[in-house]
């Protein structure tokens, strides 16, 4: 400005400057006199610098919450969990997963030492529990859950056992005693379970059918198993369901449909049109379907007809099979009209989604089932086990299948339970499976995808940013956690990650010195976030405002863009 206190540049001008600045010179430039200060807030100029500064595609709007890009590009900057702020080190070994309570006061964790540990969540974290699984024979603990009211902890452990053995169990551990409740045994091991209500919880079995051909069954437990009476449930069947092609059914959780009202915004930006179809309904609710169902589930009669021909036709030479393929085709004639179709009822907000890993081509996890559970099957009460049978329905249907055409590696659900989020390492396009034991190679880029429960539909590009490198035979789960505005994951290539769930972009790197195996945000703040790592570490991370908020009170606190400006990327 001159001595008059004219501005000597008209702010078209200082606009134009100001848009082949960075963020940090522009803030700098904005404190030099009141013309340029306002320039620098314009919202144009945010916008620019939004856009060029994250490489956010042109098309994404703002965030529909979002008030100014000035403010947006603040939240990204400034709020995102990516300041290590606290490294545990009191296991021993490889820390596999890690689980907040819903209060997040406290979390869980758990590792090769054969532990579960529960953790104060204070300013400062500190150990309050450590509960040794080795005198229960376990070789480690996996998987942990809390139920809904924090008052009990699920724990899943592997027996000790050789190397393919796949037995595990799941203890039920009380948070105001930290005495063990009840054990409940778990095969596949990689079920883990989870709670269903805040009393009873979901384990599975396995029972081998033949070489390819098994059938997994998934009961409903009781946690409280002191009940004196013979004639009251503490275990119920809740479903059966046939396996090809030496596939089971793996990583079981529950979404709870009456959580879907919740607003959430953040998946609506974008084209869906391009994305492939991978969601199949396996219900039958349309007319066409309905007119001809016998087509879809023919009765014993049908399917034995069936089979006969297919045998004559094998023994005649007319065709030729190999052990694996006739052991799958006379396992899905002989399940055919003893399937039970998926149960429809009315859209019951008190309904819930069981969602597990599962396929039908061969042993690597490359499909998602979904079964919905009804208020009814919630309950262990009912006929005493052994009493009700007798149906010639004897595998469950499934509601659902997402198909990804690739292994999948890690799930996890929205805060509102409406979106589900799966790790997975694609397959090349267009492979196809030959020998159930012999799956396609797989990717070392993992693939982040996003799928609405609400709609079926996949809704969103996959995310990308983070590798894996074991190969299918060895792969291993990667626990990812999703908050309200970030989507977090472990992986293979000793990092974190963490993208925005609008923008689509990777906000954060976070270094451990040996893979990542989960990662957890705080249920009630989503600025610390936790990552468990094979280097035996539980890191916590903090969004540079909670770290400047937790520092020494100044007499004059920095505010964020000064912040900024001294600590540019």
């Amino acid at each position: 400005m001159d001595e008059g206190g004219m501005p000597l540049l008209p702010d078209s001008l200082v606009y134009q400057i100001f848009l082949s600045l960075g963020p940090a010179d522009v803030l700098a430039a904005g404190l030099v006199c009141r013309q340029w200060q306002a320039v620098s807030r314009d919202e144009f100029l945010w916008r620019e610098q939004f856009y060029r500064y994250y490489q956010v595609a042109r098309d994404v709007p703002r965030h529909p919450a979002a008030t100014s890009w000035y403010e947006e590009f603040q939240r990204l900057y400034d709020m995102v969990p990516c300041v290590e702020v606290q490294t545990l080190k009191e296991h021993t070994d490889q820390v596999l997963h890690l689980s907040f309570s819903h209060s997040g006061y406290h979390f869980a964790s758990c590792s090769k030492d054969c532990t579960v540990k529960i953790w104060n969540n204070d300013l400062t974290i500190s150990l309050l529990h450590s509960a040794d699984m080795r005198p229960y024979n376990w070789s480690y603990t996996q998987f942990s859950q809390f139920n809904q009211d924090d008052s009990l902890l699920l724990a899943s452990g592997v027996f000790l056992g050789p190397h393919n053995s796949s037995s595990g169990e799941i203890a039920v551990i009380s948070l105001d005693s930290f005495a063990l409740l009840s054990r409940v045994r778990n095969k596949p091991y990689d079920v883990f379970g989870c709670w269903l209500t805040e009393t009873s919880l979901i384990s599975g079995n396995l029972h081998r059918i033949g070489d390819i051909t098994s059938c997994s069954v998934l009961w409903l437990n009781n946690a409280f198993q002191d009940v004196e009476s013979e004639n009251v449930n503490v275990v119920k069947r809740l479903f059966k369901i046939q396996n090809l092609n030496a596939s089971t059914i793996r990583t079981v959780m529950v979404a709870d449909c009456s959580r879907f009202d919740s607003p959430d915004l953040l998946l609506d930006a974008g084209d869906q049109a391009v994305l492939p179809c991978r969601v199949f309904d396996l219900g039958g609710d349309n007319e066409e379907e309905a007119t001809d169902s016998s087509l879809c589930t023919p009765g014993p009669g049908r399917a034995k007809e069936g089979l006969r021909l297919m045998l004559d036709s094998v023994l005649d030479g007319h065709t030729q099979l190999s052990d694996c393929v006739l052991e799958t085709r006379v396992a899905e004639l002989l399940a055919q009209g003893r399937t039970k179709p998926p149960e429809r009822s009315a859209a019951d907000a008190r309904n819930k989604y069981l969602i597990f890993t599962t396929g039908c081509l061969t042993y690597s996890p490359h499909q998602i089932g979904i079964k919905q559970i009804l208020p009814h099957q919630m309950t262990t009460a009912g006929p005493v086990l052994g009493e009700g049978r007798g149906s010639d329905a004897f595998f469950d249907a499934l509601d659902h299948v997402i198909d990804v055409h690739g292994h999948i590696i890690g799930m996890g659900l929205s805060p509102d339970n409406r979106y589900l989020y799966v790790n997975s390492r694609a397959w090349p396009p267009g492979s196809v499976v030959a020998d159930p034991m012999q799956p396609p190679p797989i990717a070392e880029e993992i693939d982040l995808l996003v799928f609405d429960l609400k709609t079926m539909r996949e809704v969103k590009r996959a995310l990308r940013a983070h590798r894996a490198y074991t190969p299918n035979d060895e792969c291993f789960f990667i626990f990812l956690d999703v908050s309200r505005d970030f989507v977090a994951s472990g992986a293979e290539d000793r990092h974190g990650y963490i993208w925005d769930r609008h923008y689509d972009i990777c906000l954060a790197k976070l270094r451990h010195e040996d893979v990542v195996n989960s990662v957890a945000f705080s249920p009630q703040e989503q600025e610390l976030l936790l990552t468990a790592s094979d280097d035996a570490t539980i890191k916590a991370w903090r969004s540079p405002r909670t770290v400047r908020v937790f520092q020494t009170p100044r007499p004059r606190p920095r505010p964020f863009f000064s912040w900024f400006a001294s600590h540019r990327r």
